[in-house]
């Protein structure tokens, strides 16, 4: 990181190649964070114990669960700090079972420099502790995130998918895995199900 710069804070990333790790590092560091990689997800979770980063970027491997294994520990461990998900082979599937997993995005890989540090950004500024949601919500059920109620905001506005991603700068991807969490969350068939439930009658 330049020396004139103030950091923003620490980025954790664990990718297993090399040339994404050095890509990631000068980008962010360019940006003022400070950057720190790991090898594997036990080094990880052992250095998060110590103290919280401001951002996670995890790579995830379609046929290997490991990477949604070291989120789970994260969030069961209490390390709160947005999660961005990163995969050369996303699918929906992929990004929706990120999402309920606790992750704040969901990036396919290849990805240019200034998205990444963008979308890291925007995670950052707009996390909220799960504590500090006590907005409408349905008594007895799991409390939303912040991003899941930015998105919730926006689908009861009448949103799309797409352009709720254009708004918050998430691909559609991850705006259908929060959009798929928030309904499971709800025990909702659908948005209109949810919604009725939440403003309406039921």
């Amino acid at each position: 990181m330049p020396g004139n710069m103030i950091s923003k804070g620490e980025v954790f990333v664990i990718d297993t190649d090399a040339a994404s790790r050095e890509y990631l590092s000068m980008a962010l560091q360019q940006q003022a964070y400070d950057v720190i990689c790991f090898a594997d997800g036990a080094s990880l979770l052992s250095e998060a114990k110590i103290r919280m980063p401001a951002c996670v970027l995890l790579e995830m491997h379609a046929p290997d669960r490991s990477g949604f294994d070291i989120l789970k520990r994260l969030r069961e461990e209490n390390c709160m700090a947005p999660v961005l998900v990163t995969s050369a082979n996303g699918s929906i599937a992929m990004a929706v079972d990120a999402i309920k997993n606790g992750a704040s995005d969901f990036i396919e890989k290849p990805f240019c420099r200034c998205d990444i540090v963008d979308r890291i950004d925007a995670a950052i500024d707009e996390f909220v502790p799960p504590d500090q949601n006590r907005q409408r919500w349905l008594i007895g059920r799991e409390p939303l995130t912040g991003r899941e109620r930015e998105v919730l905001e926006h689908l009861a506005g009448g949103l799309t998918n797409k352009e709720i991603a254009r708004l918050m700068r998430l691909s559609a991807r991850t705006v259908e895995g929060y959009r798929a969490s928030i309904l499971t969350k709800a025990d909702a068939r659908n948005v209109t199900d949810l919604l009725r439930r939440l403003y309406g009658q039921g």
